[in-house]
């Protein structure tokens, strides 16, 4: 079966942390793989190595058989990215934005304006599409992002946090439009906190942590009977809360009472002032 994304030997220290230690990874075309892992686990990292944005130490990552480092051009033509906490052109009108997105990625003008408007539309953007994005919401600001990153049609996606600051209803939107894009030949490679979220979406899983592959292949393969969210913990580890927190149950009772106290003594304090003066 034909990869749409090839990870080999991925490395990255920032300093003495190593961040991604000699990660491989393979994501056969038309299917969706959710990226999970703890913060810090090197997903992020990762993902970024894969698309061109953060040169690794060590490794070689290939988008439908391209080096993405050696032969950037055709690598980056056939993916659409949405970082996170991604930096956008801002001072154009949501239009705009994905106007000049077409333009920089060559779709042809005759075609660009359908898929702009068609974009916005499934987006739940069109009302703003005249608005400058500096002004959208976090949420709208990630749904432009998306949009930005599909206006080219490409055959894979690789999305960090999708769904981070998207509200419910657009949240499904999105679903739908990447089981579509899945269920017409192309690949999304999408991180998550929600364990929820990628099982219900997802078809194949990878699990991070501390910069390694713990788990990955198919849904069902990597959760081994269990749901995800108890697999997860099971393969990263889980912590219980350790830290003694015994002054923070009924704090606010205390603080209340306090309060109570000090407005009692001014409240008497006053009484007595004004009874020397009468």
């Amino acid at each position: 079966m034909e990869c749409a994304l090839a990870l080999s030997e991925l490395t990255k220290r920032f300093g003495t942390n190593l961040a991604v230690d000699r990660l491989s990874l393979e994501v056969p075309t038309g299917s969706m793989l959710g990226l999970v892992g703890p913060n810090g686990a090197g997903k992020t990292t990762t993902l970024s190595m894969a698309t061109g944005l953060l040169r690794p130490d060590a490794g070689r990552a290939r988008v439908l058989g391209h080096d993405v480092w050696s032969d950037p051009p055709r690598a980056k033509a056939a993916m659409g990215v949405l970082p996170d906490g991604v930096r956008l052109f801002d001072r154009l009108t949501g239009r705009e934005l994905l106007t000049y997105a077409g333009r920089l990625r060559r779709v042809p003008e005759t075609e660009l304006v359908e898929r702009r408007e068609g974009l916005l539309s499934s987006l739940g953007l069109a009302d703003a599409a005249d608005k400058l994005v500096v002004d959208y919401s976090a949420g709208m600001t990630k749904k432009i992002g998306l949009a930005c990153a599909l206006v080219h049609a490409p055959r894979l996606l690789v999305l960090d946090e999708p769904f981070e600051a998207v509200d419910p209803i657009s949240g499904q939107g999105i679903r739908t439009i990447l089981r579509g894009y899945v269920a017409n030949g192309g690949t999304v490679v999408l991180s998550s906190h929600v364990m929820e979220l990628v099982e219900n979406l997802c078809d194949r899983v990878a699990v991070i942590g501390a910069g390694q592959l713990l788990a990955a292949g198919t849904l069902d393969e990597v959760r081994a009977g269990e749901s995800l969210q108890d697999r997860f913990l099971s393969l990263v580890g889980s912590e219980a809360a350790t830290g003694d927190l015994g002054w923070l149950t009924g704090a606010a009772g205390v603080v209340d009472s306090e309060a109570d106290s000090e407005a009692d003594s001014e409240a008497d304090s006053g009484a007595d002032s004004e009874g020397v003066t009468r």
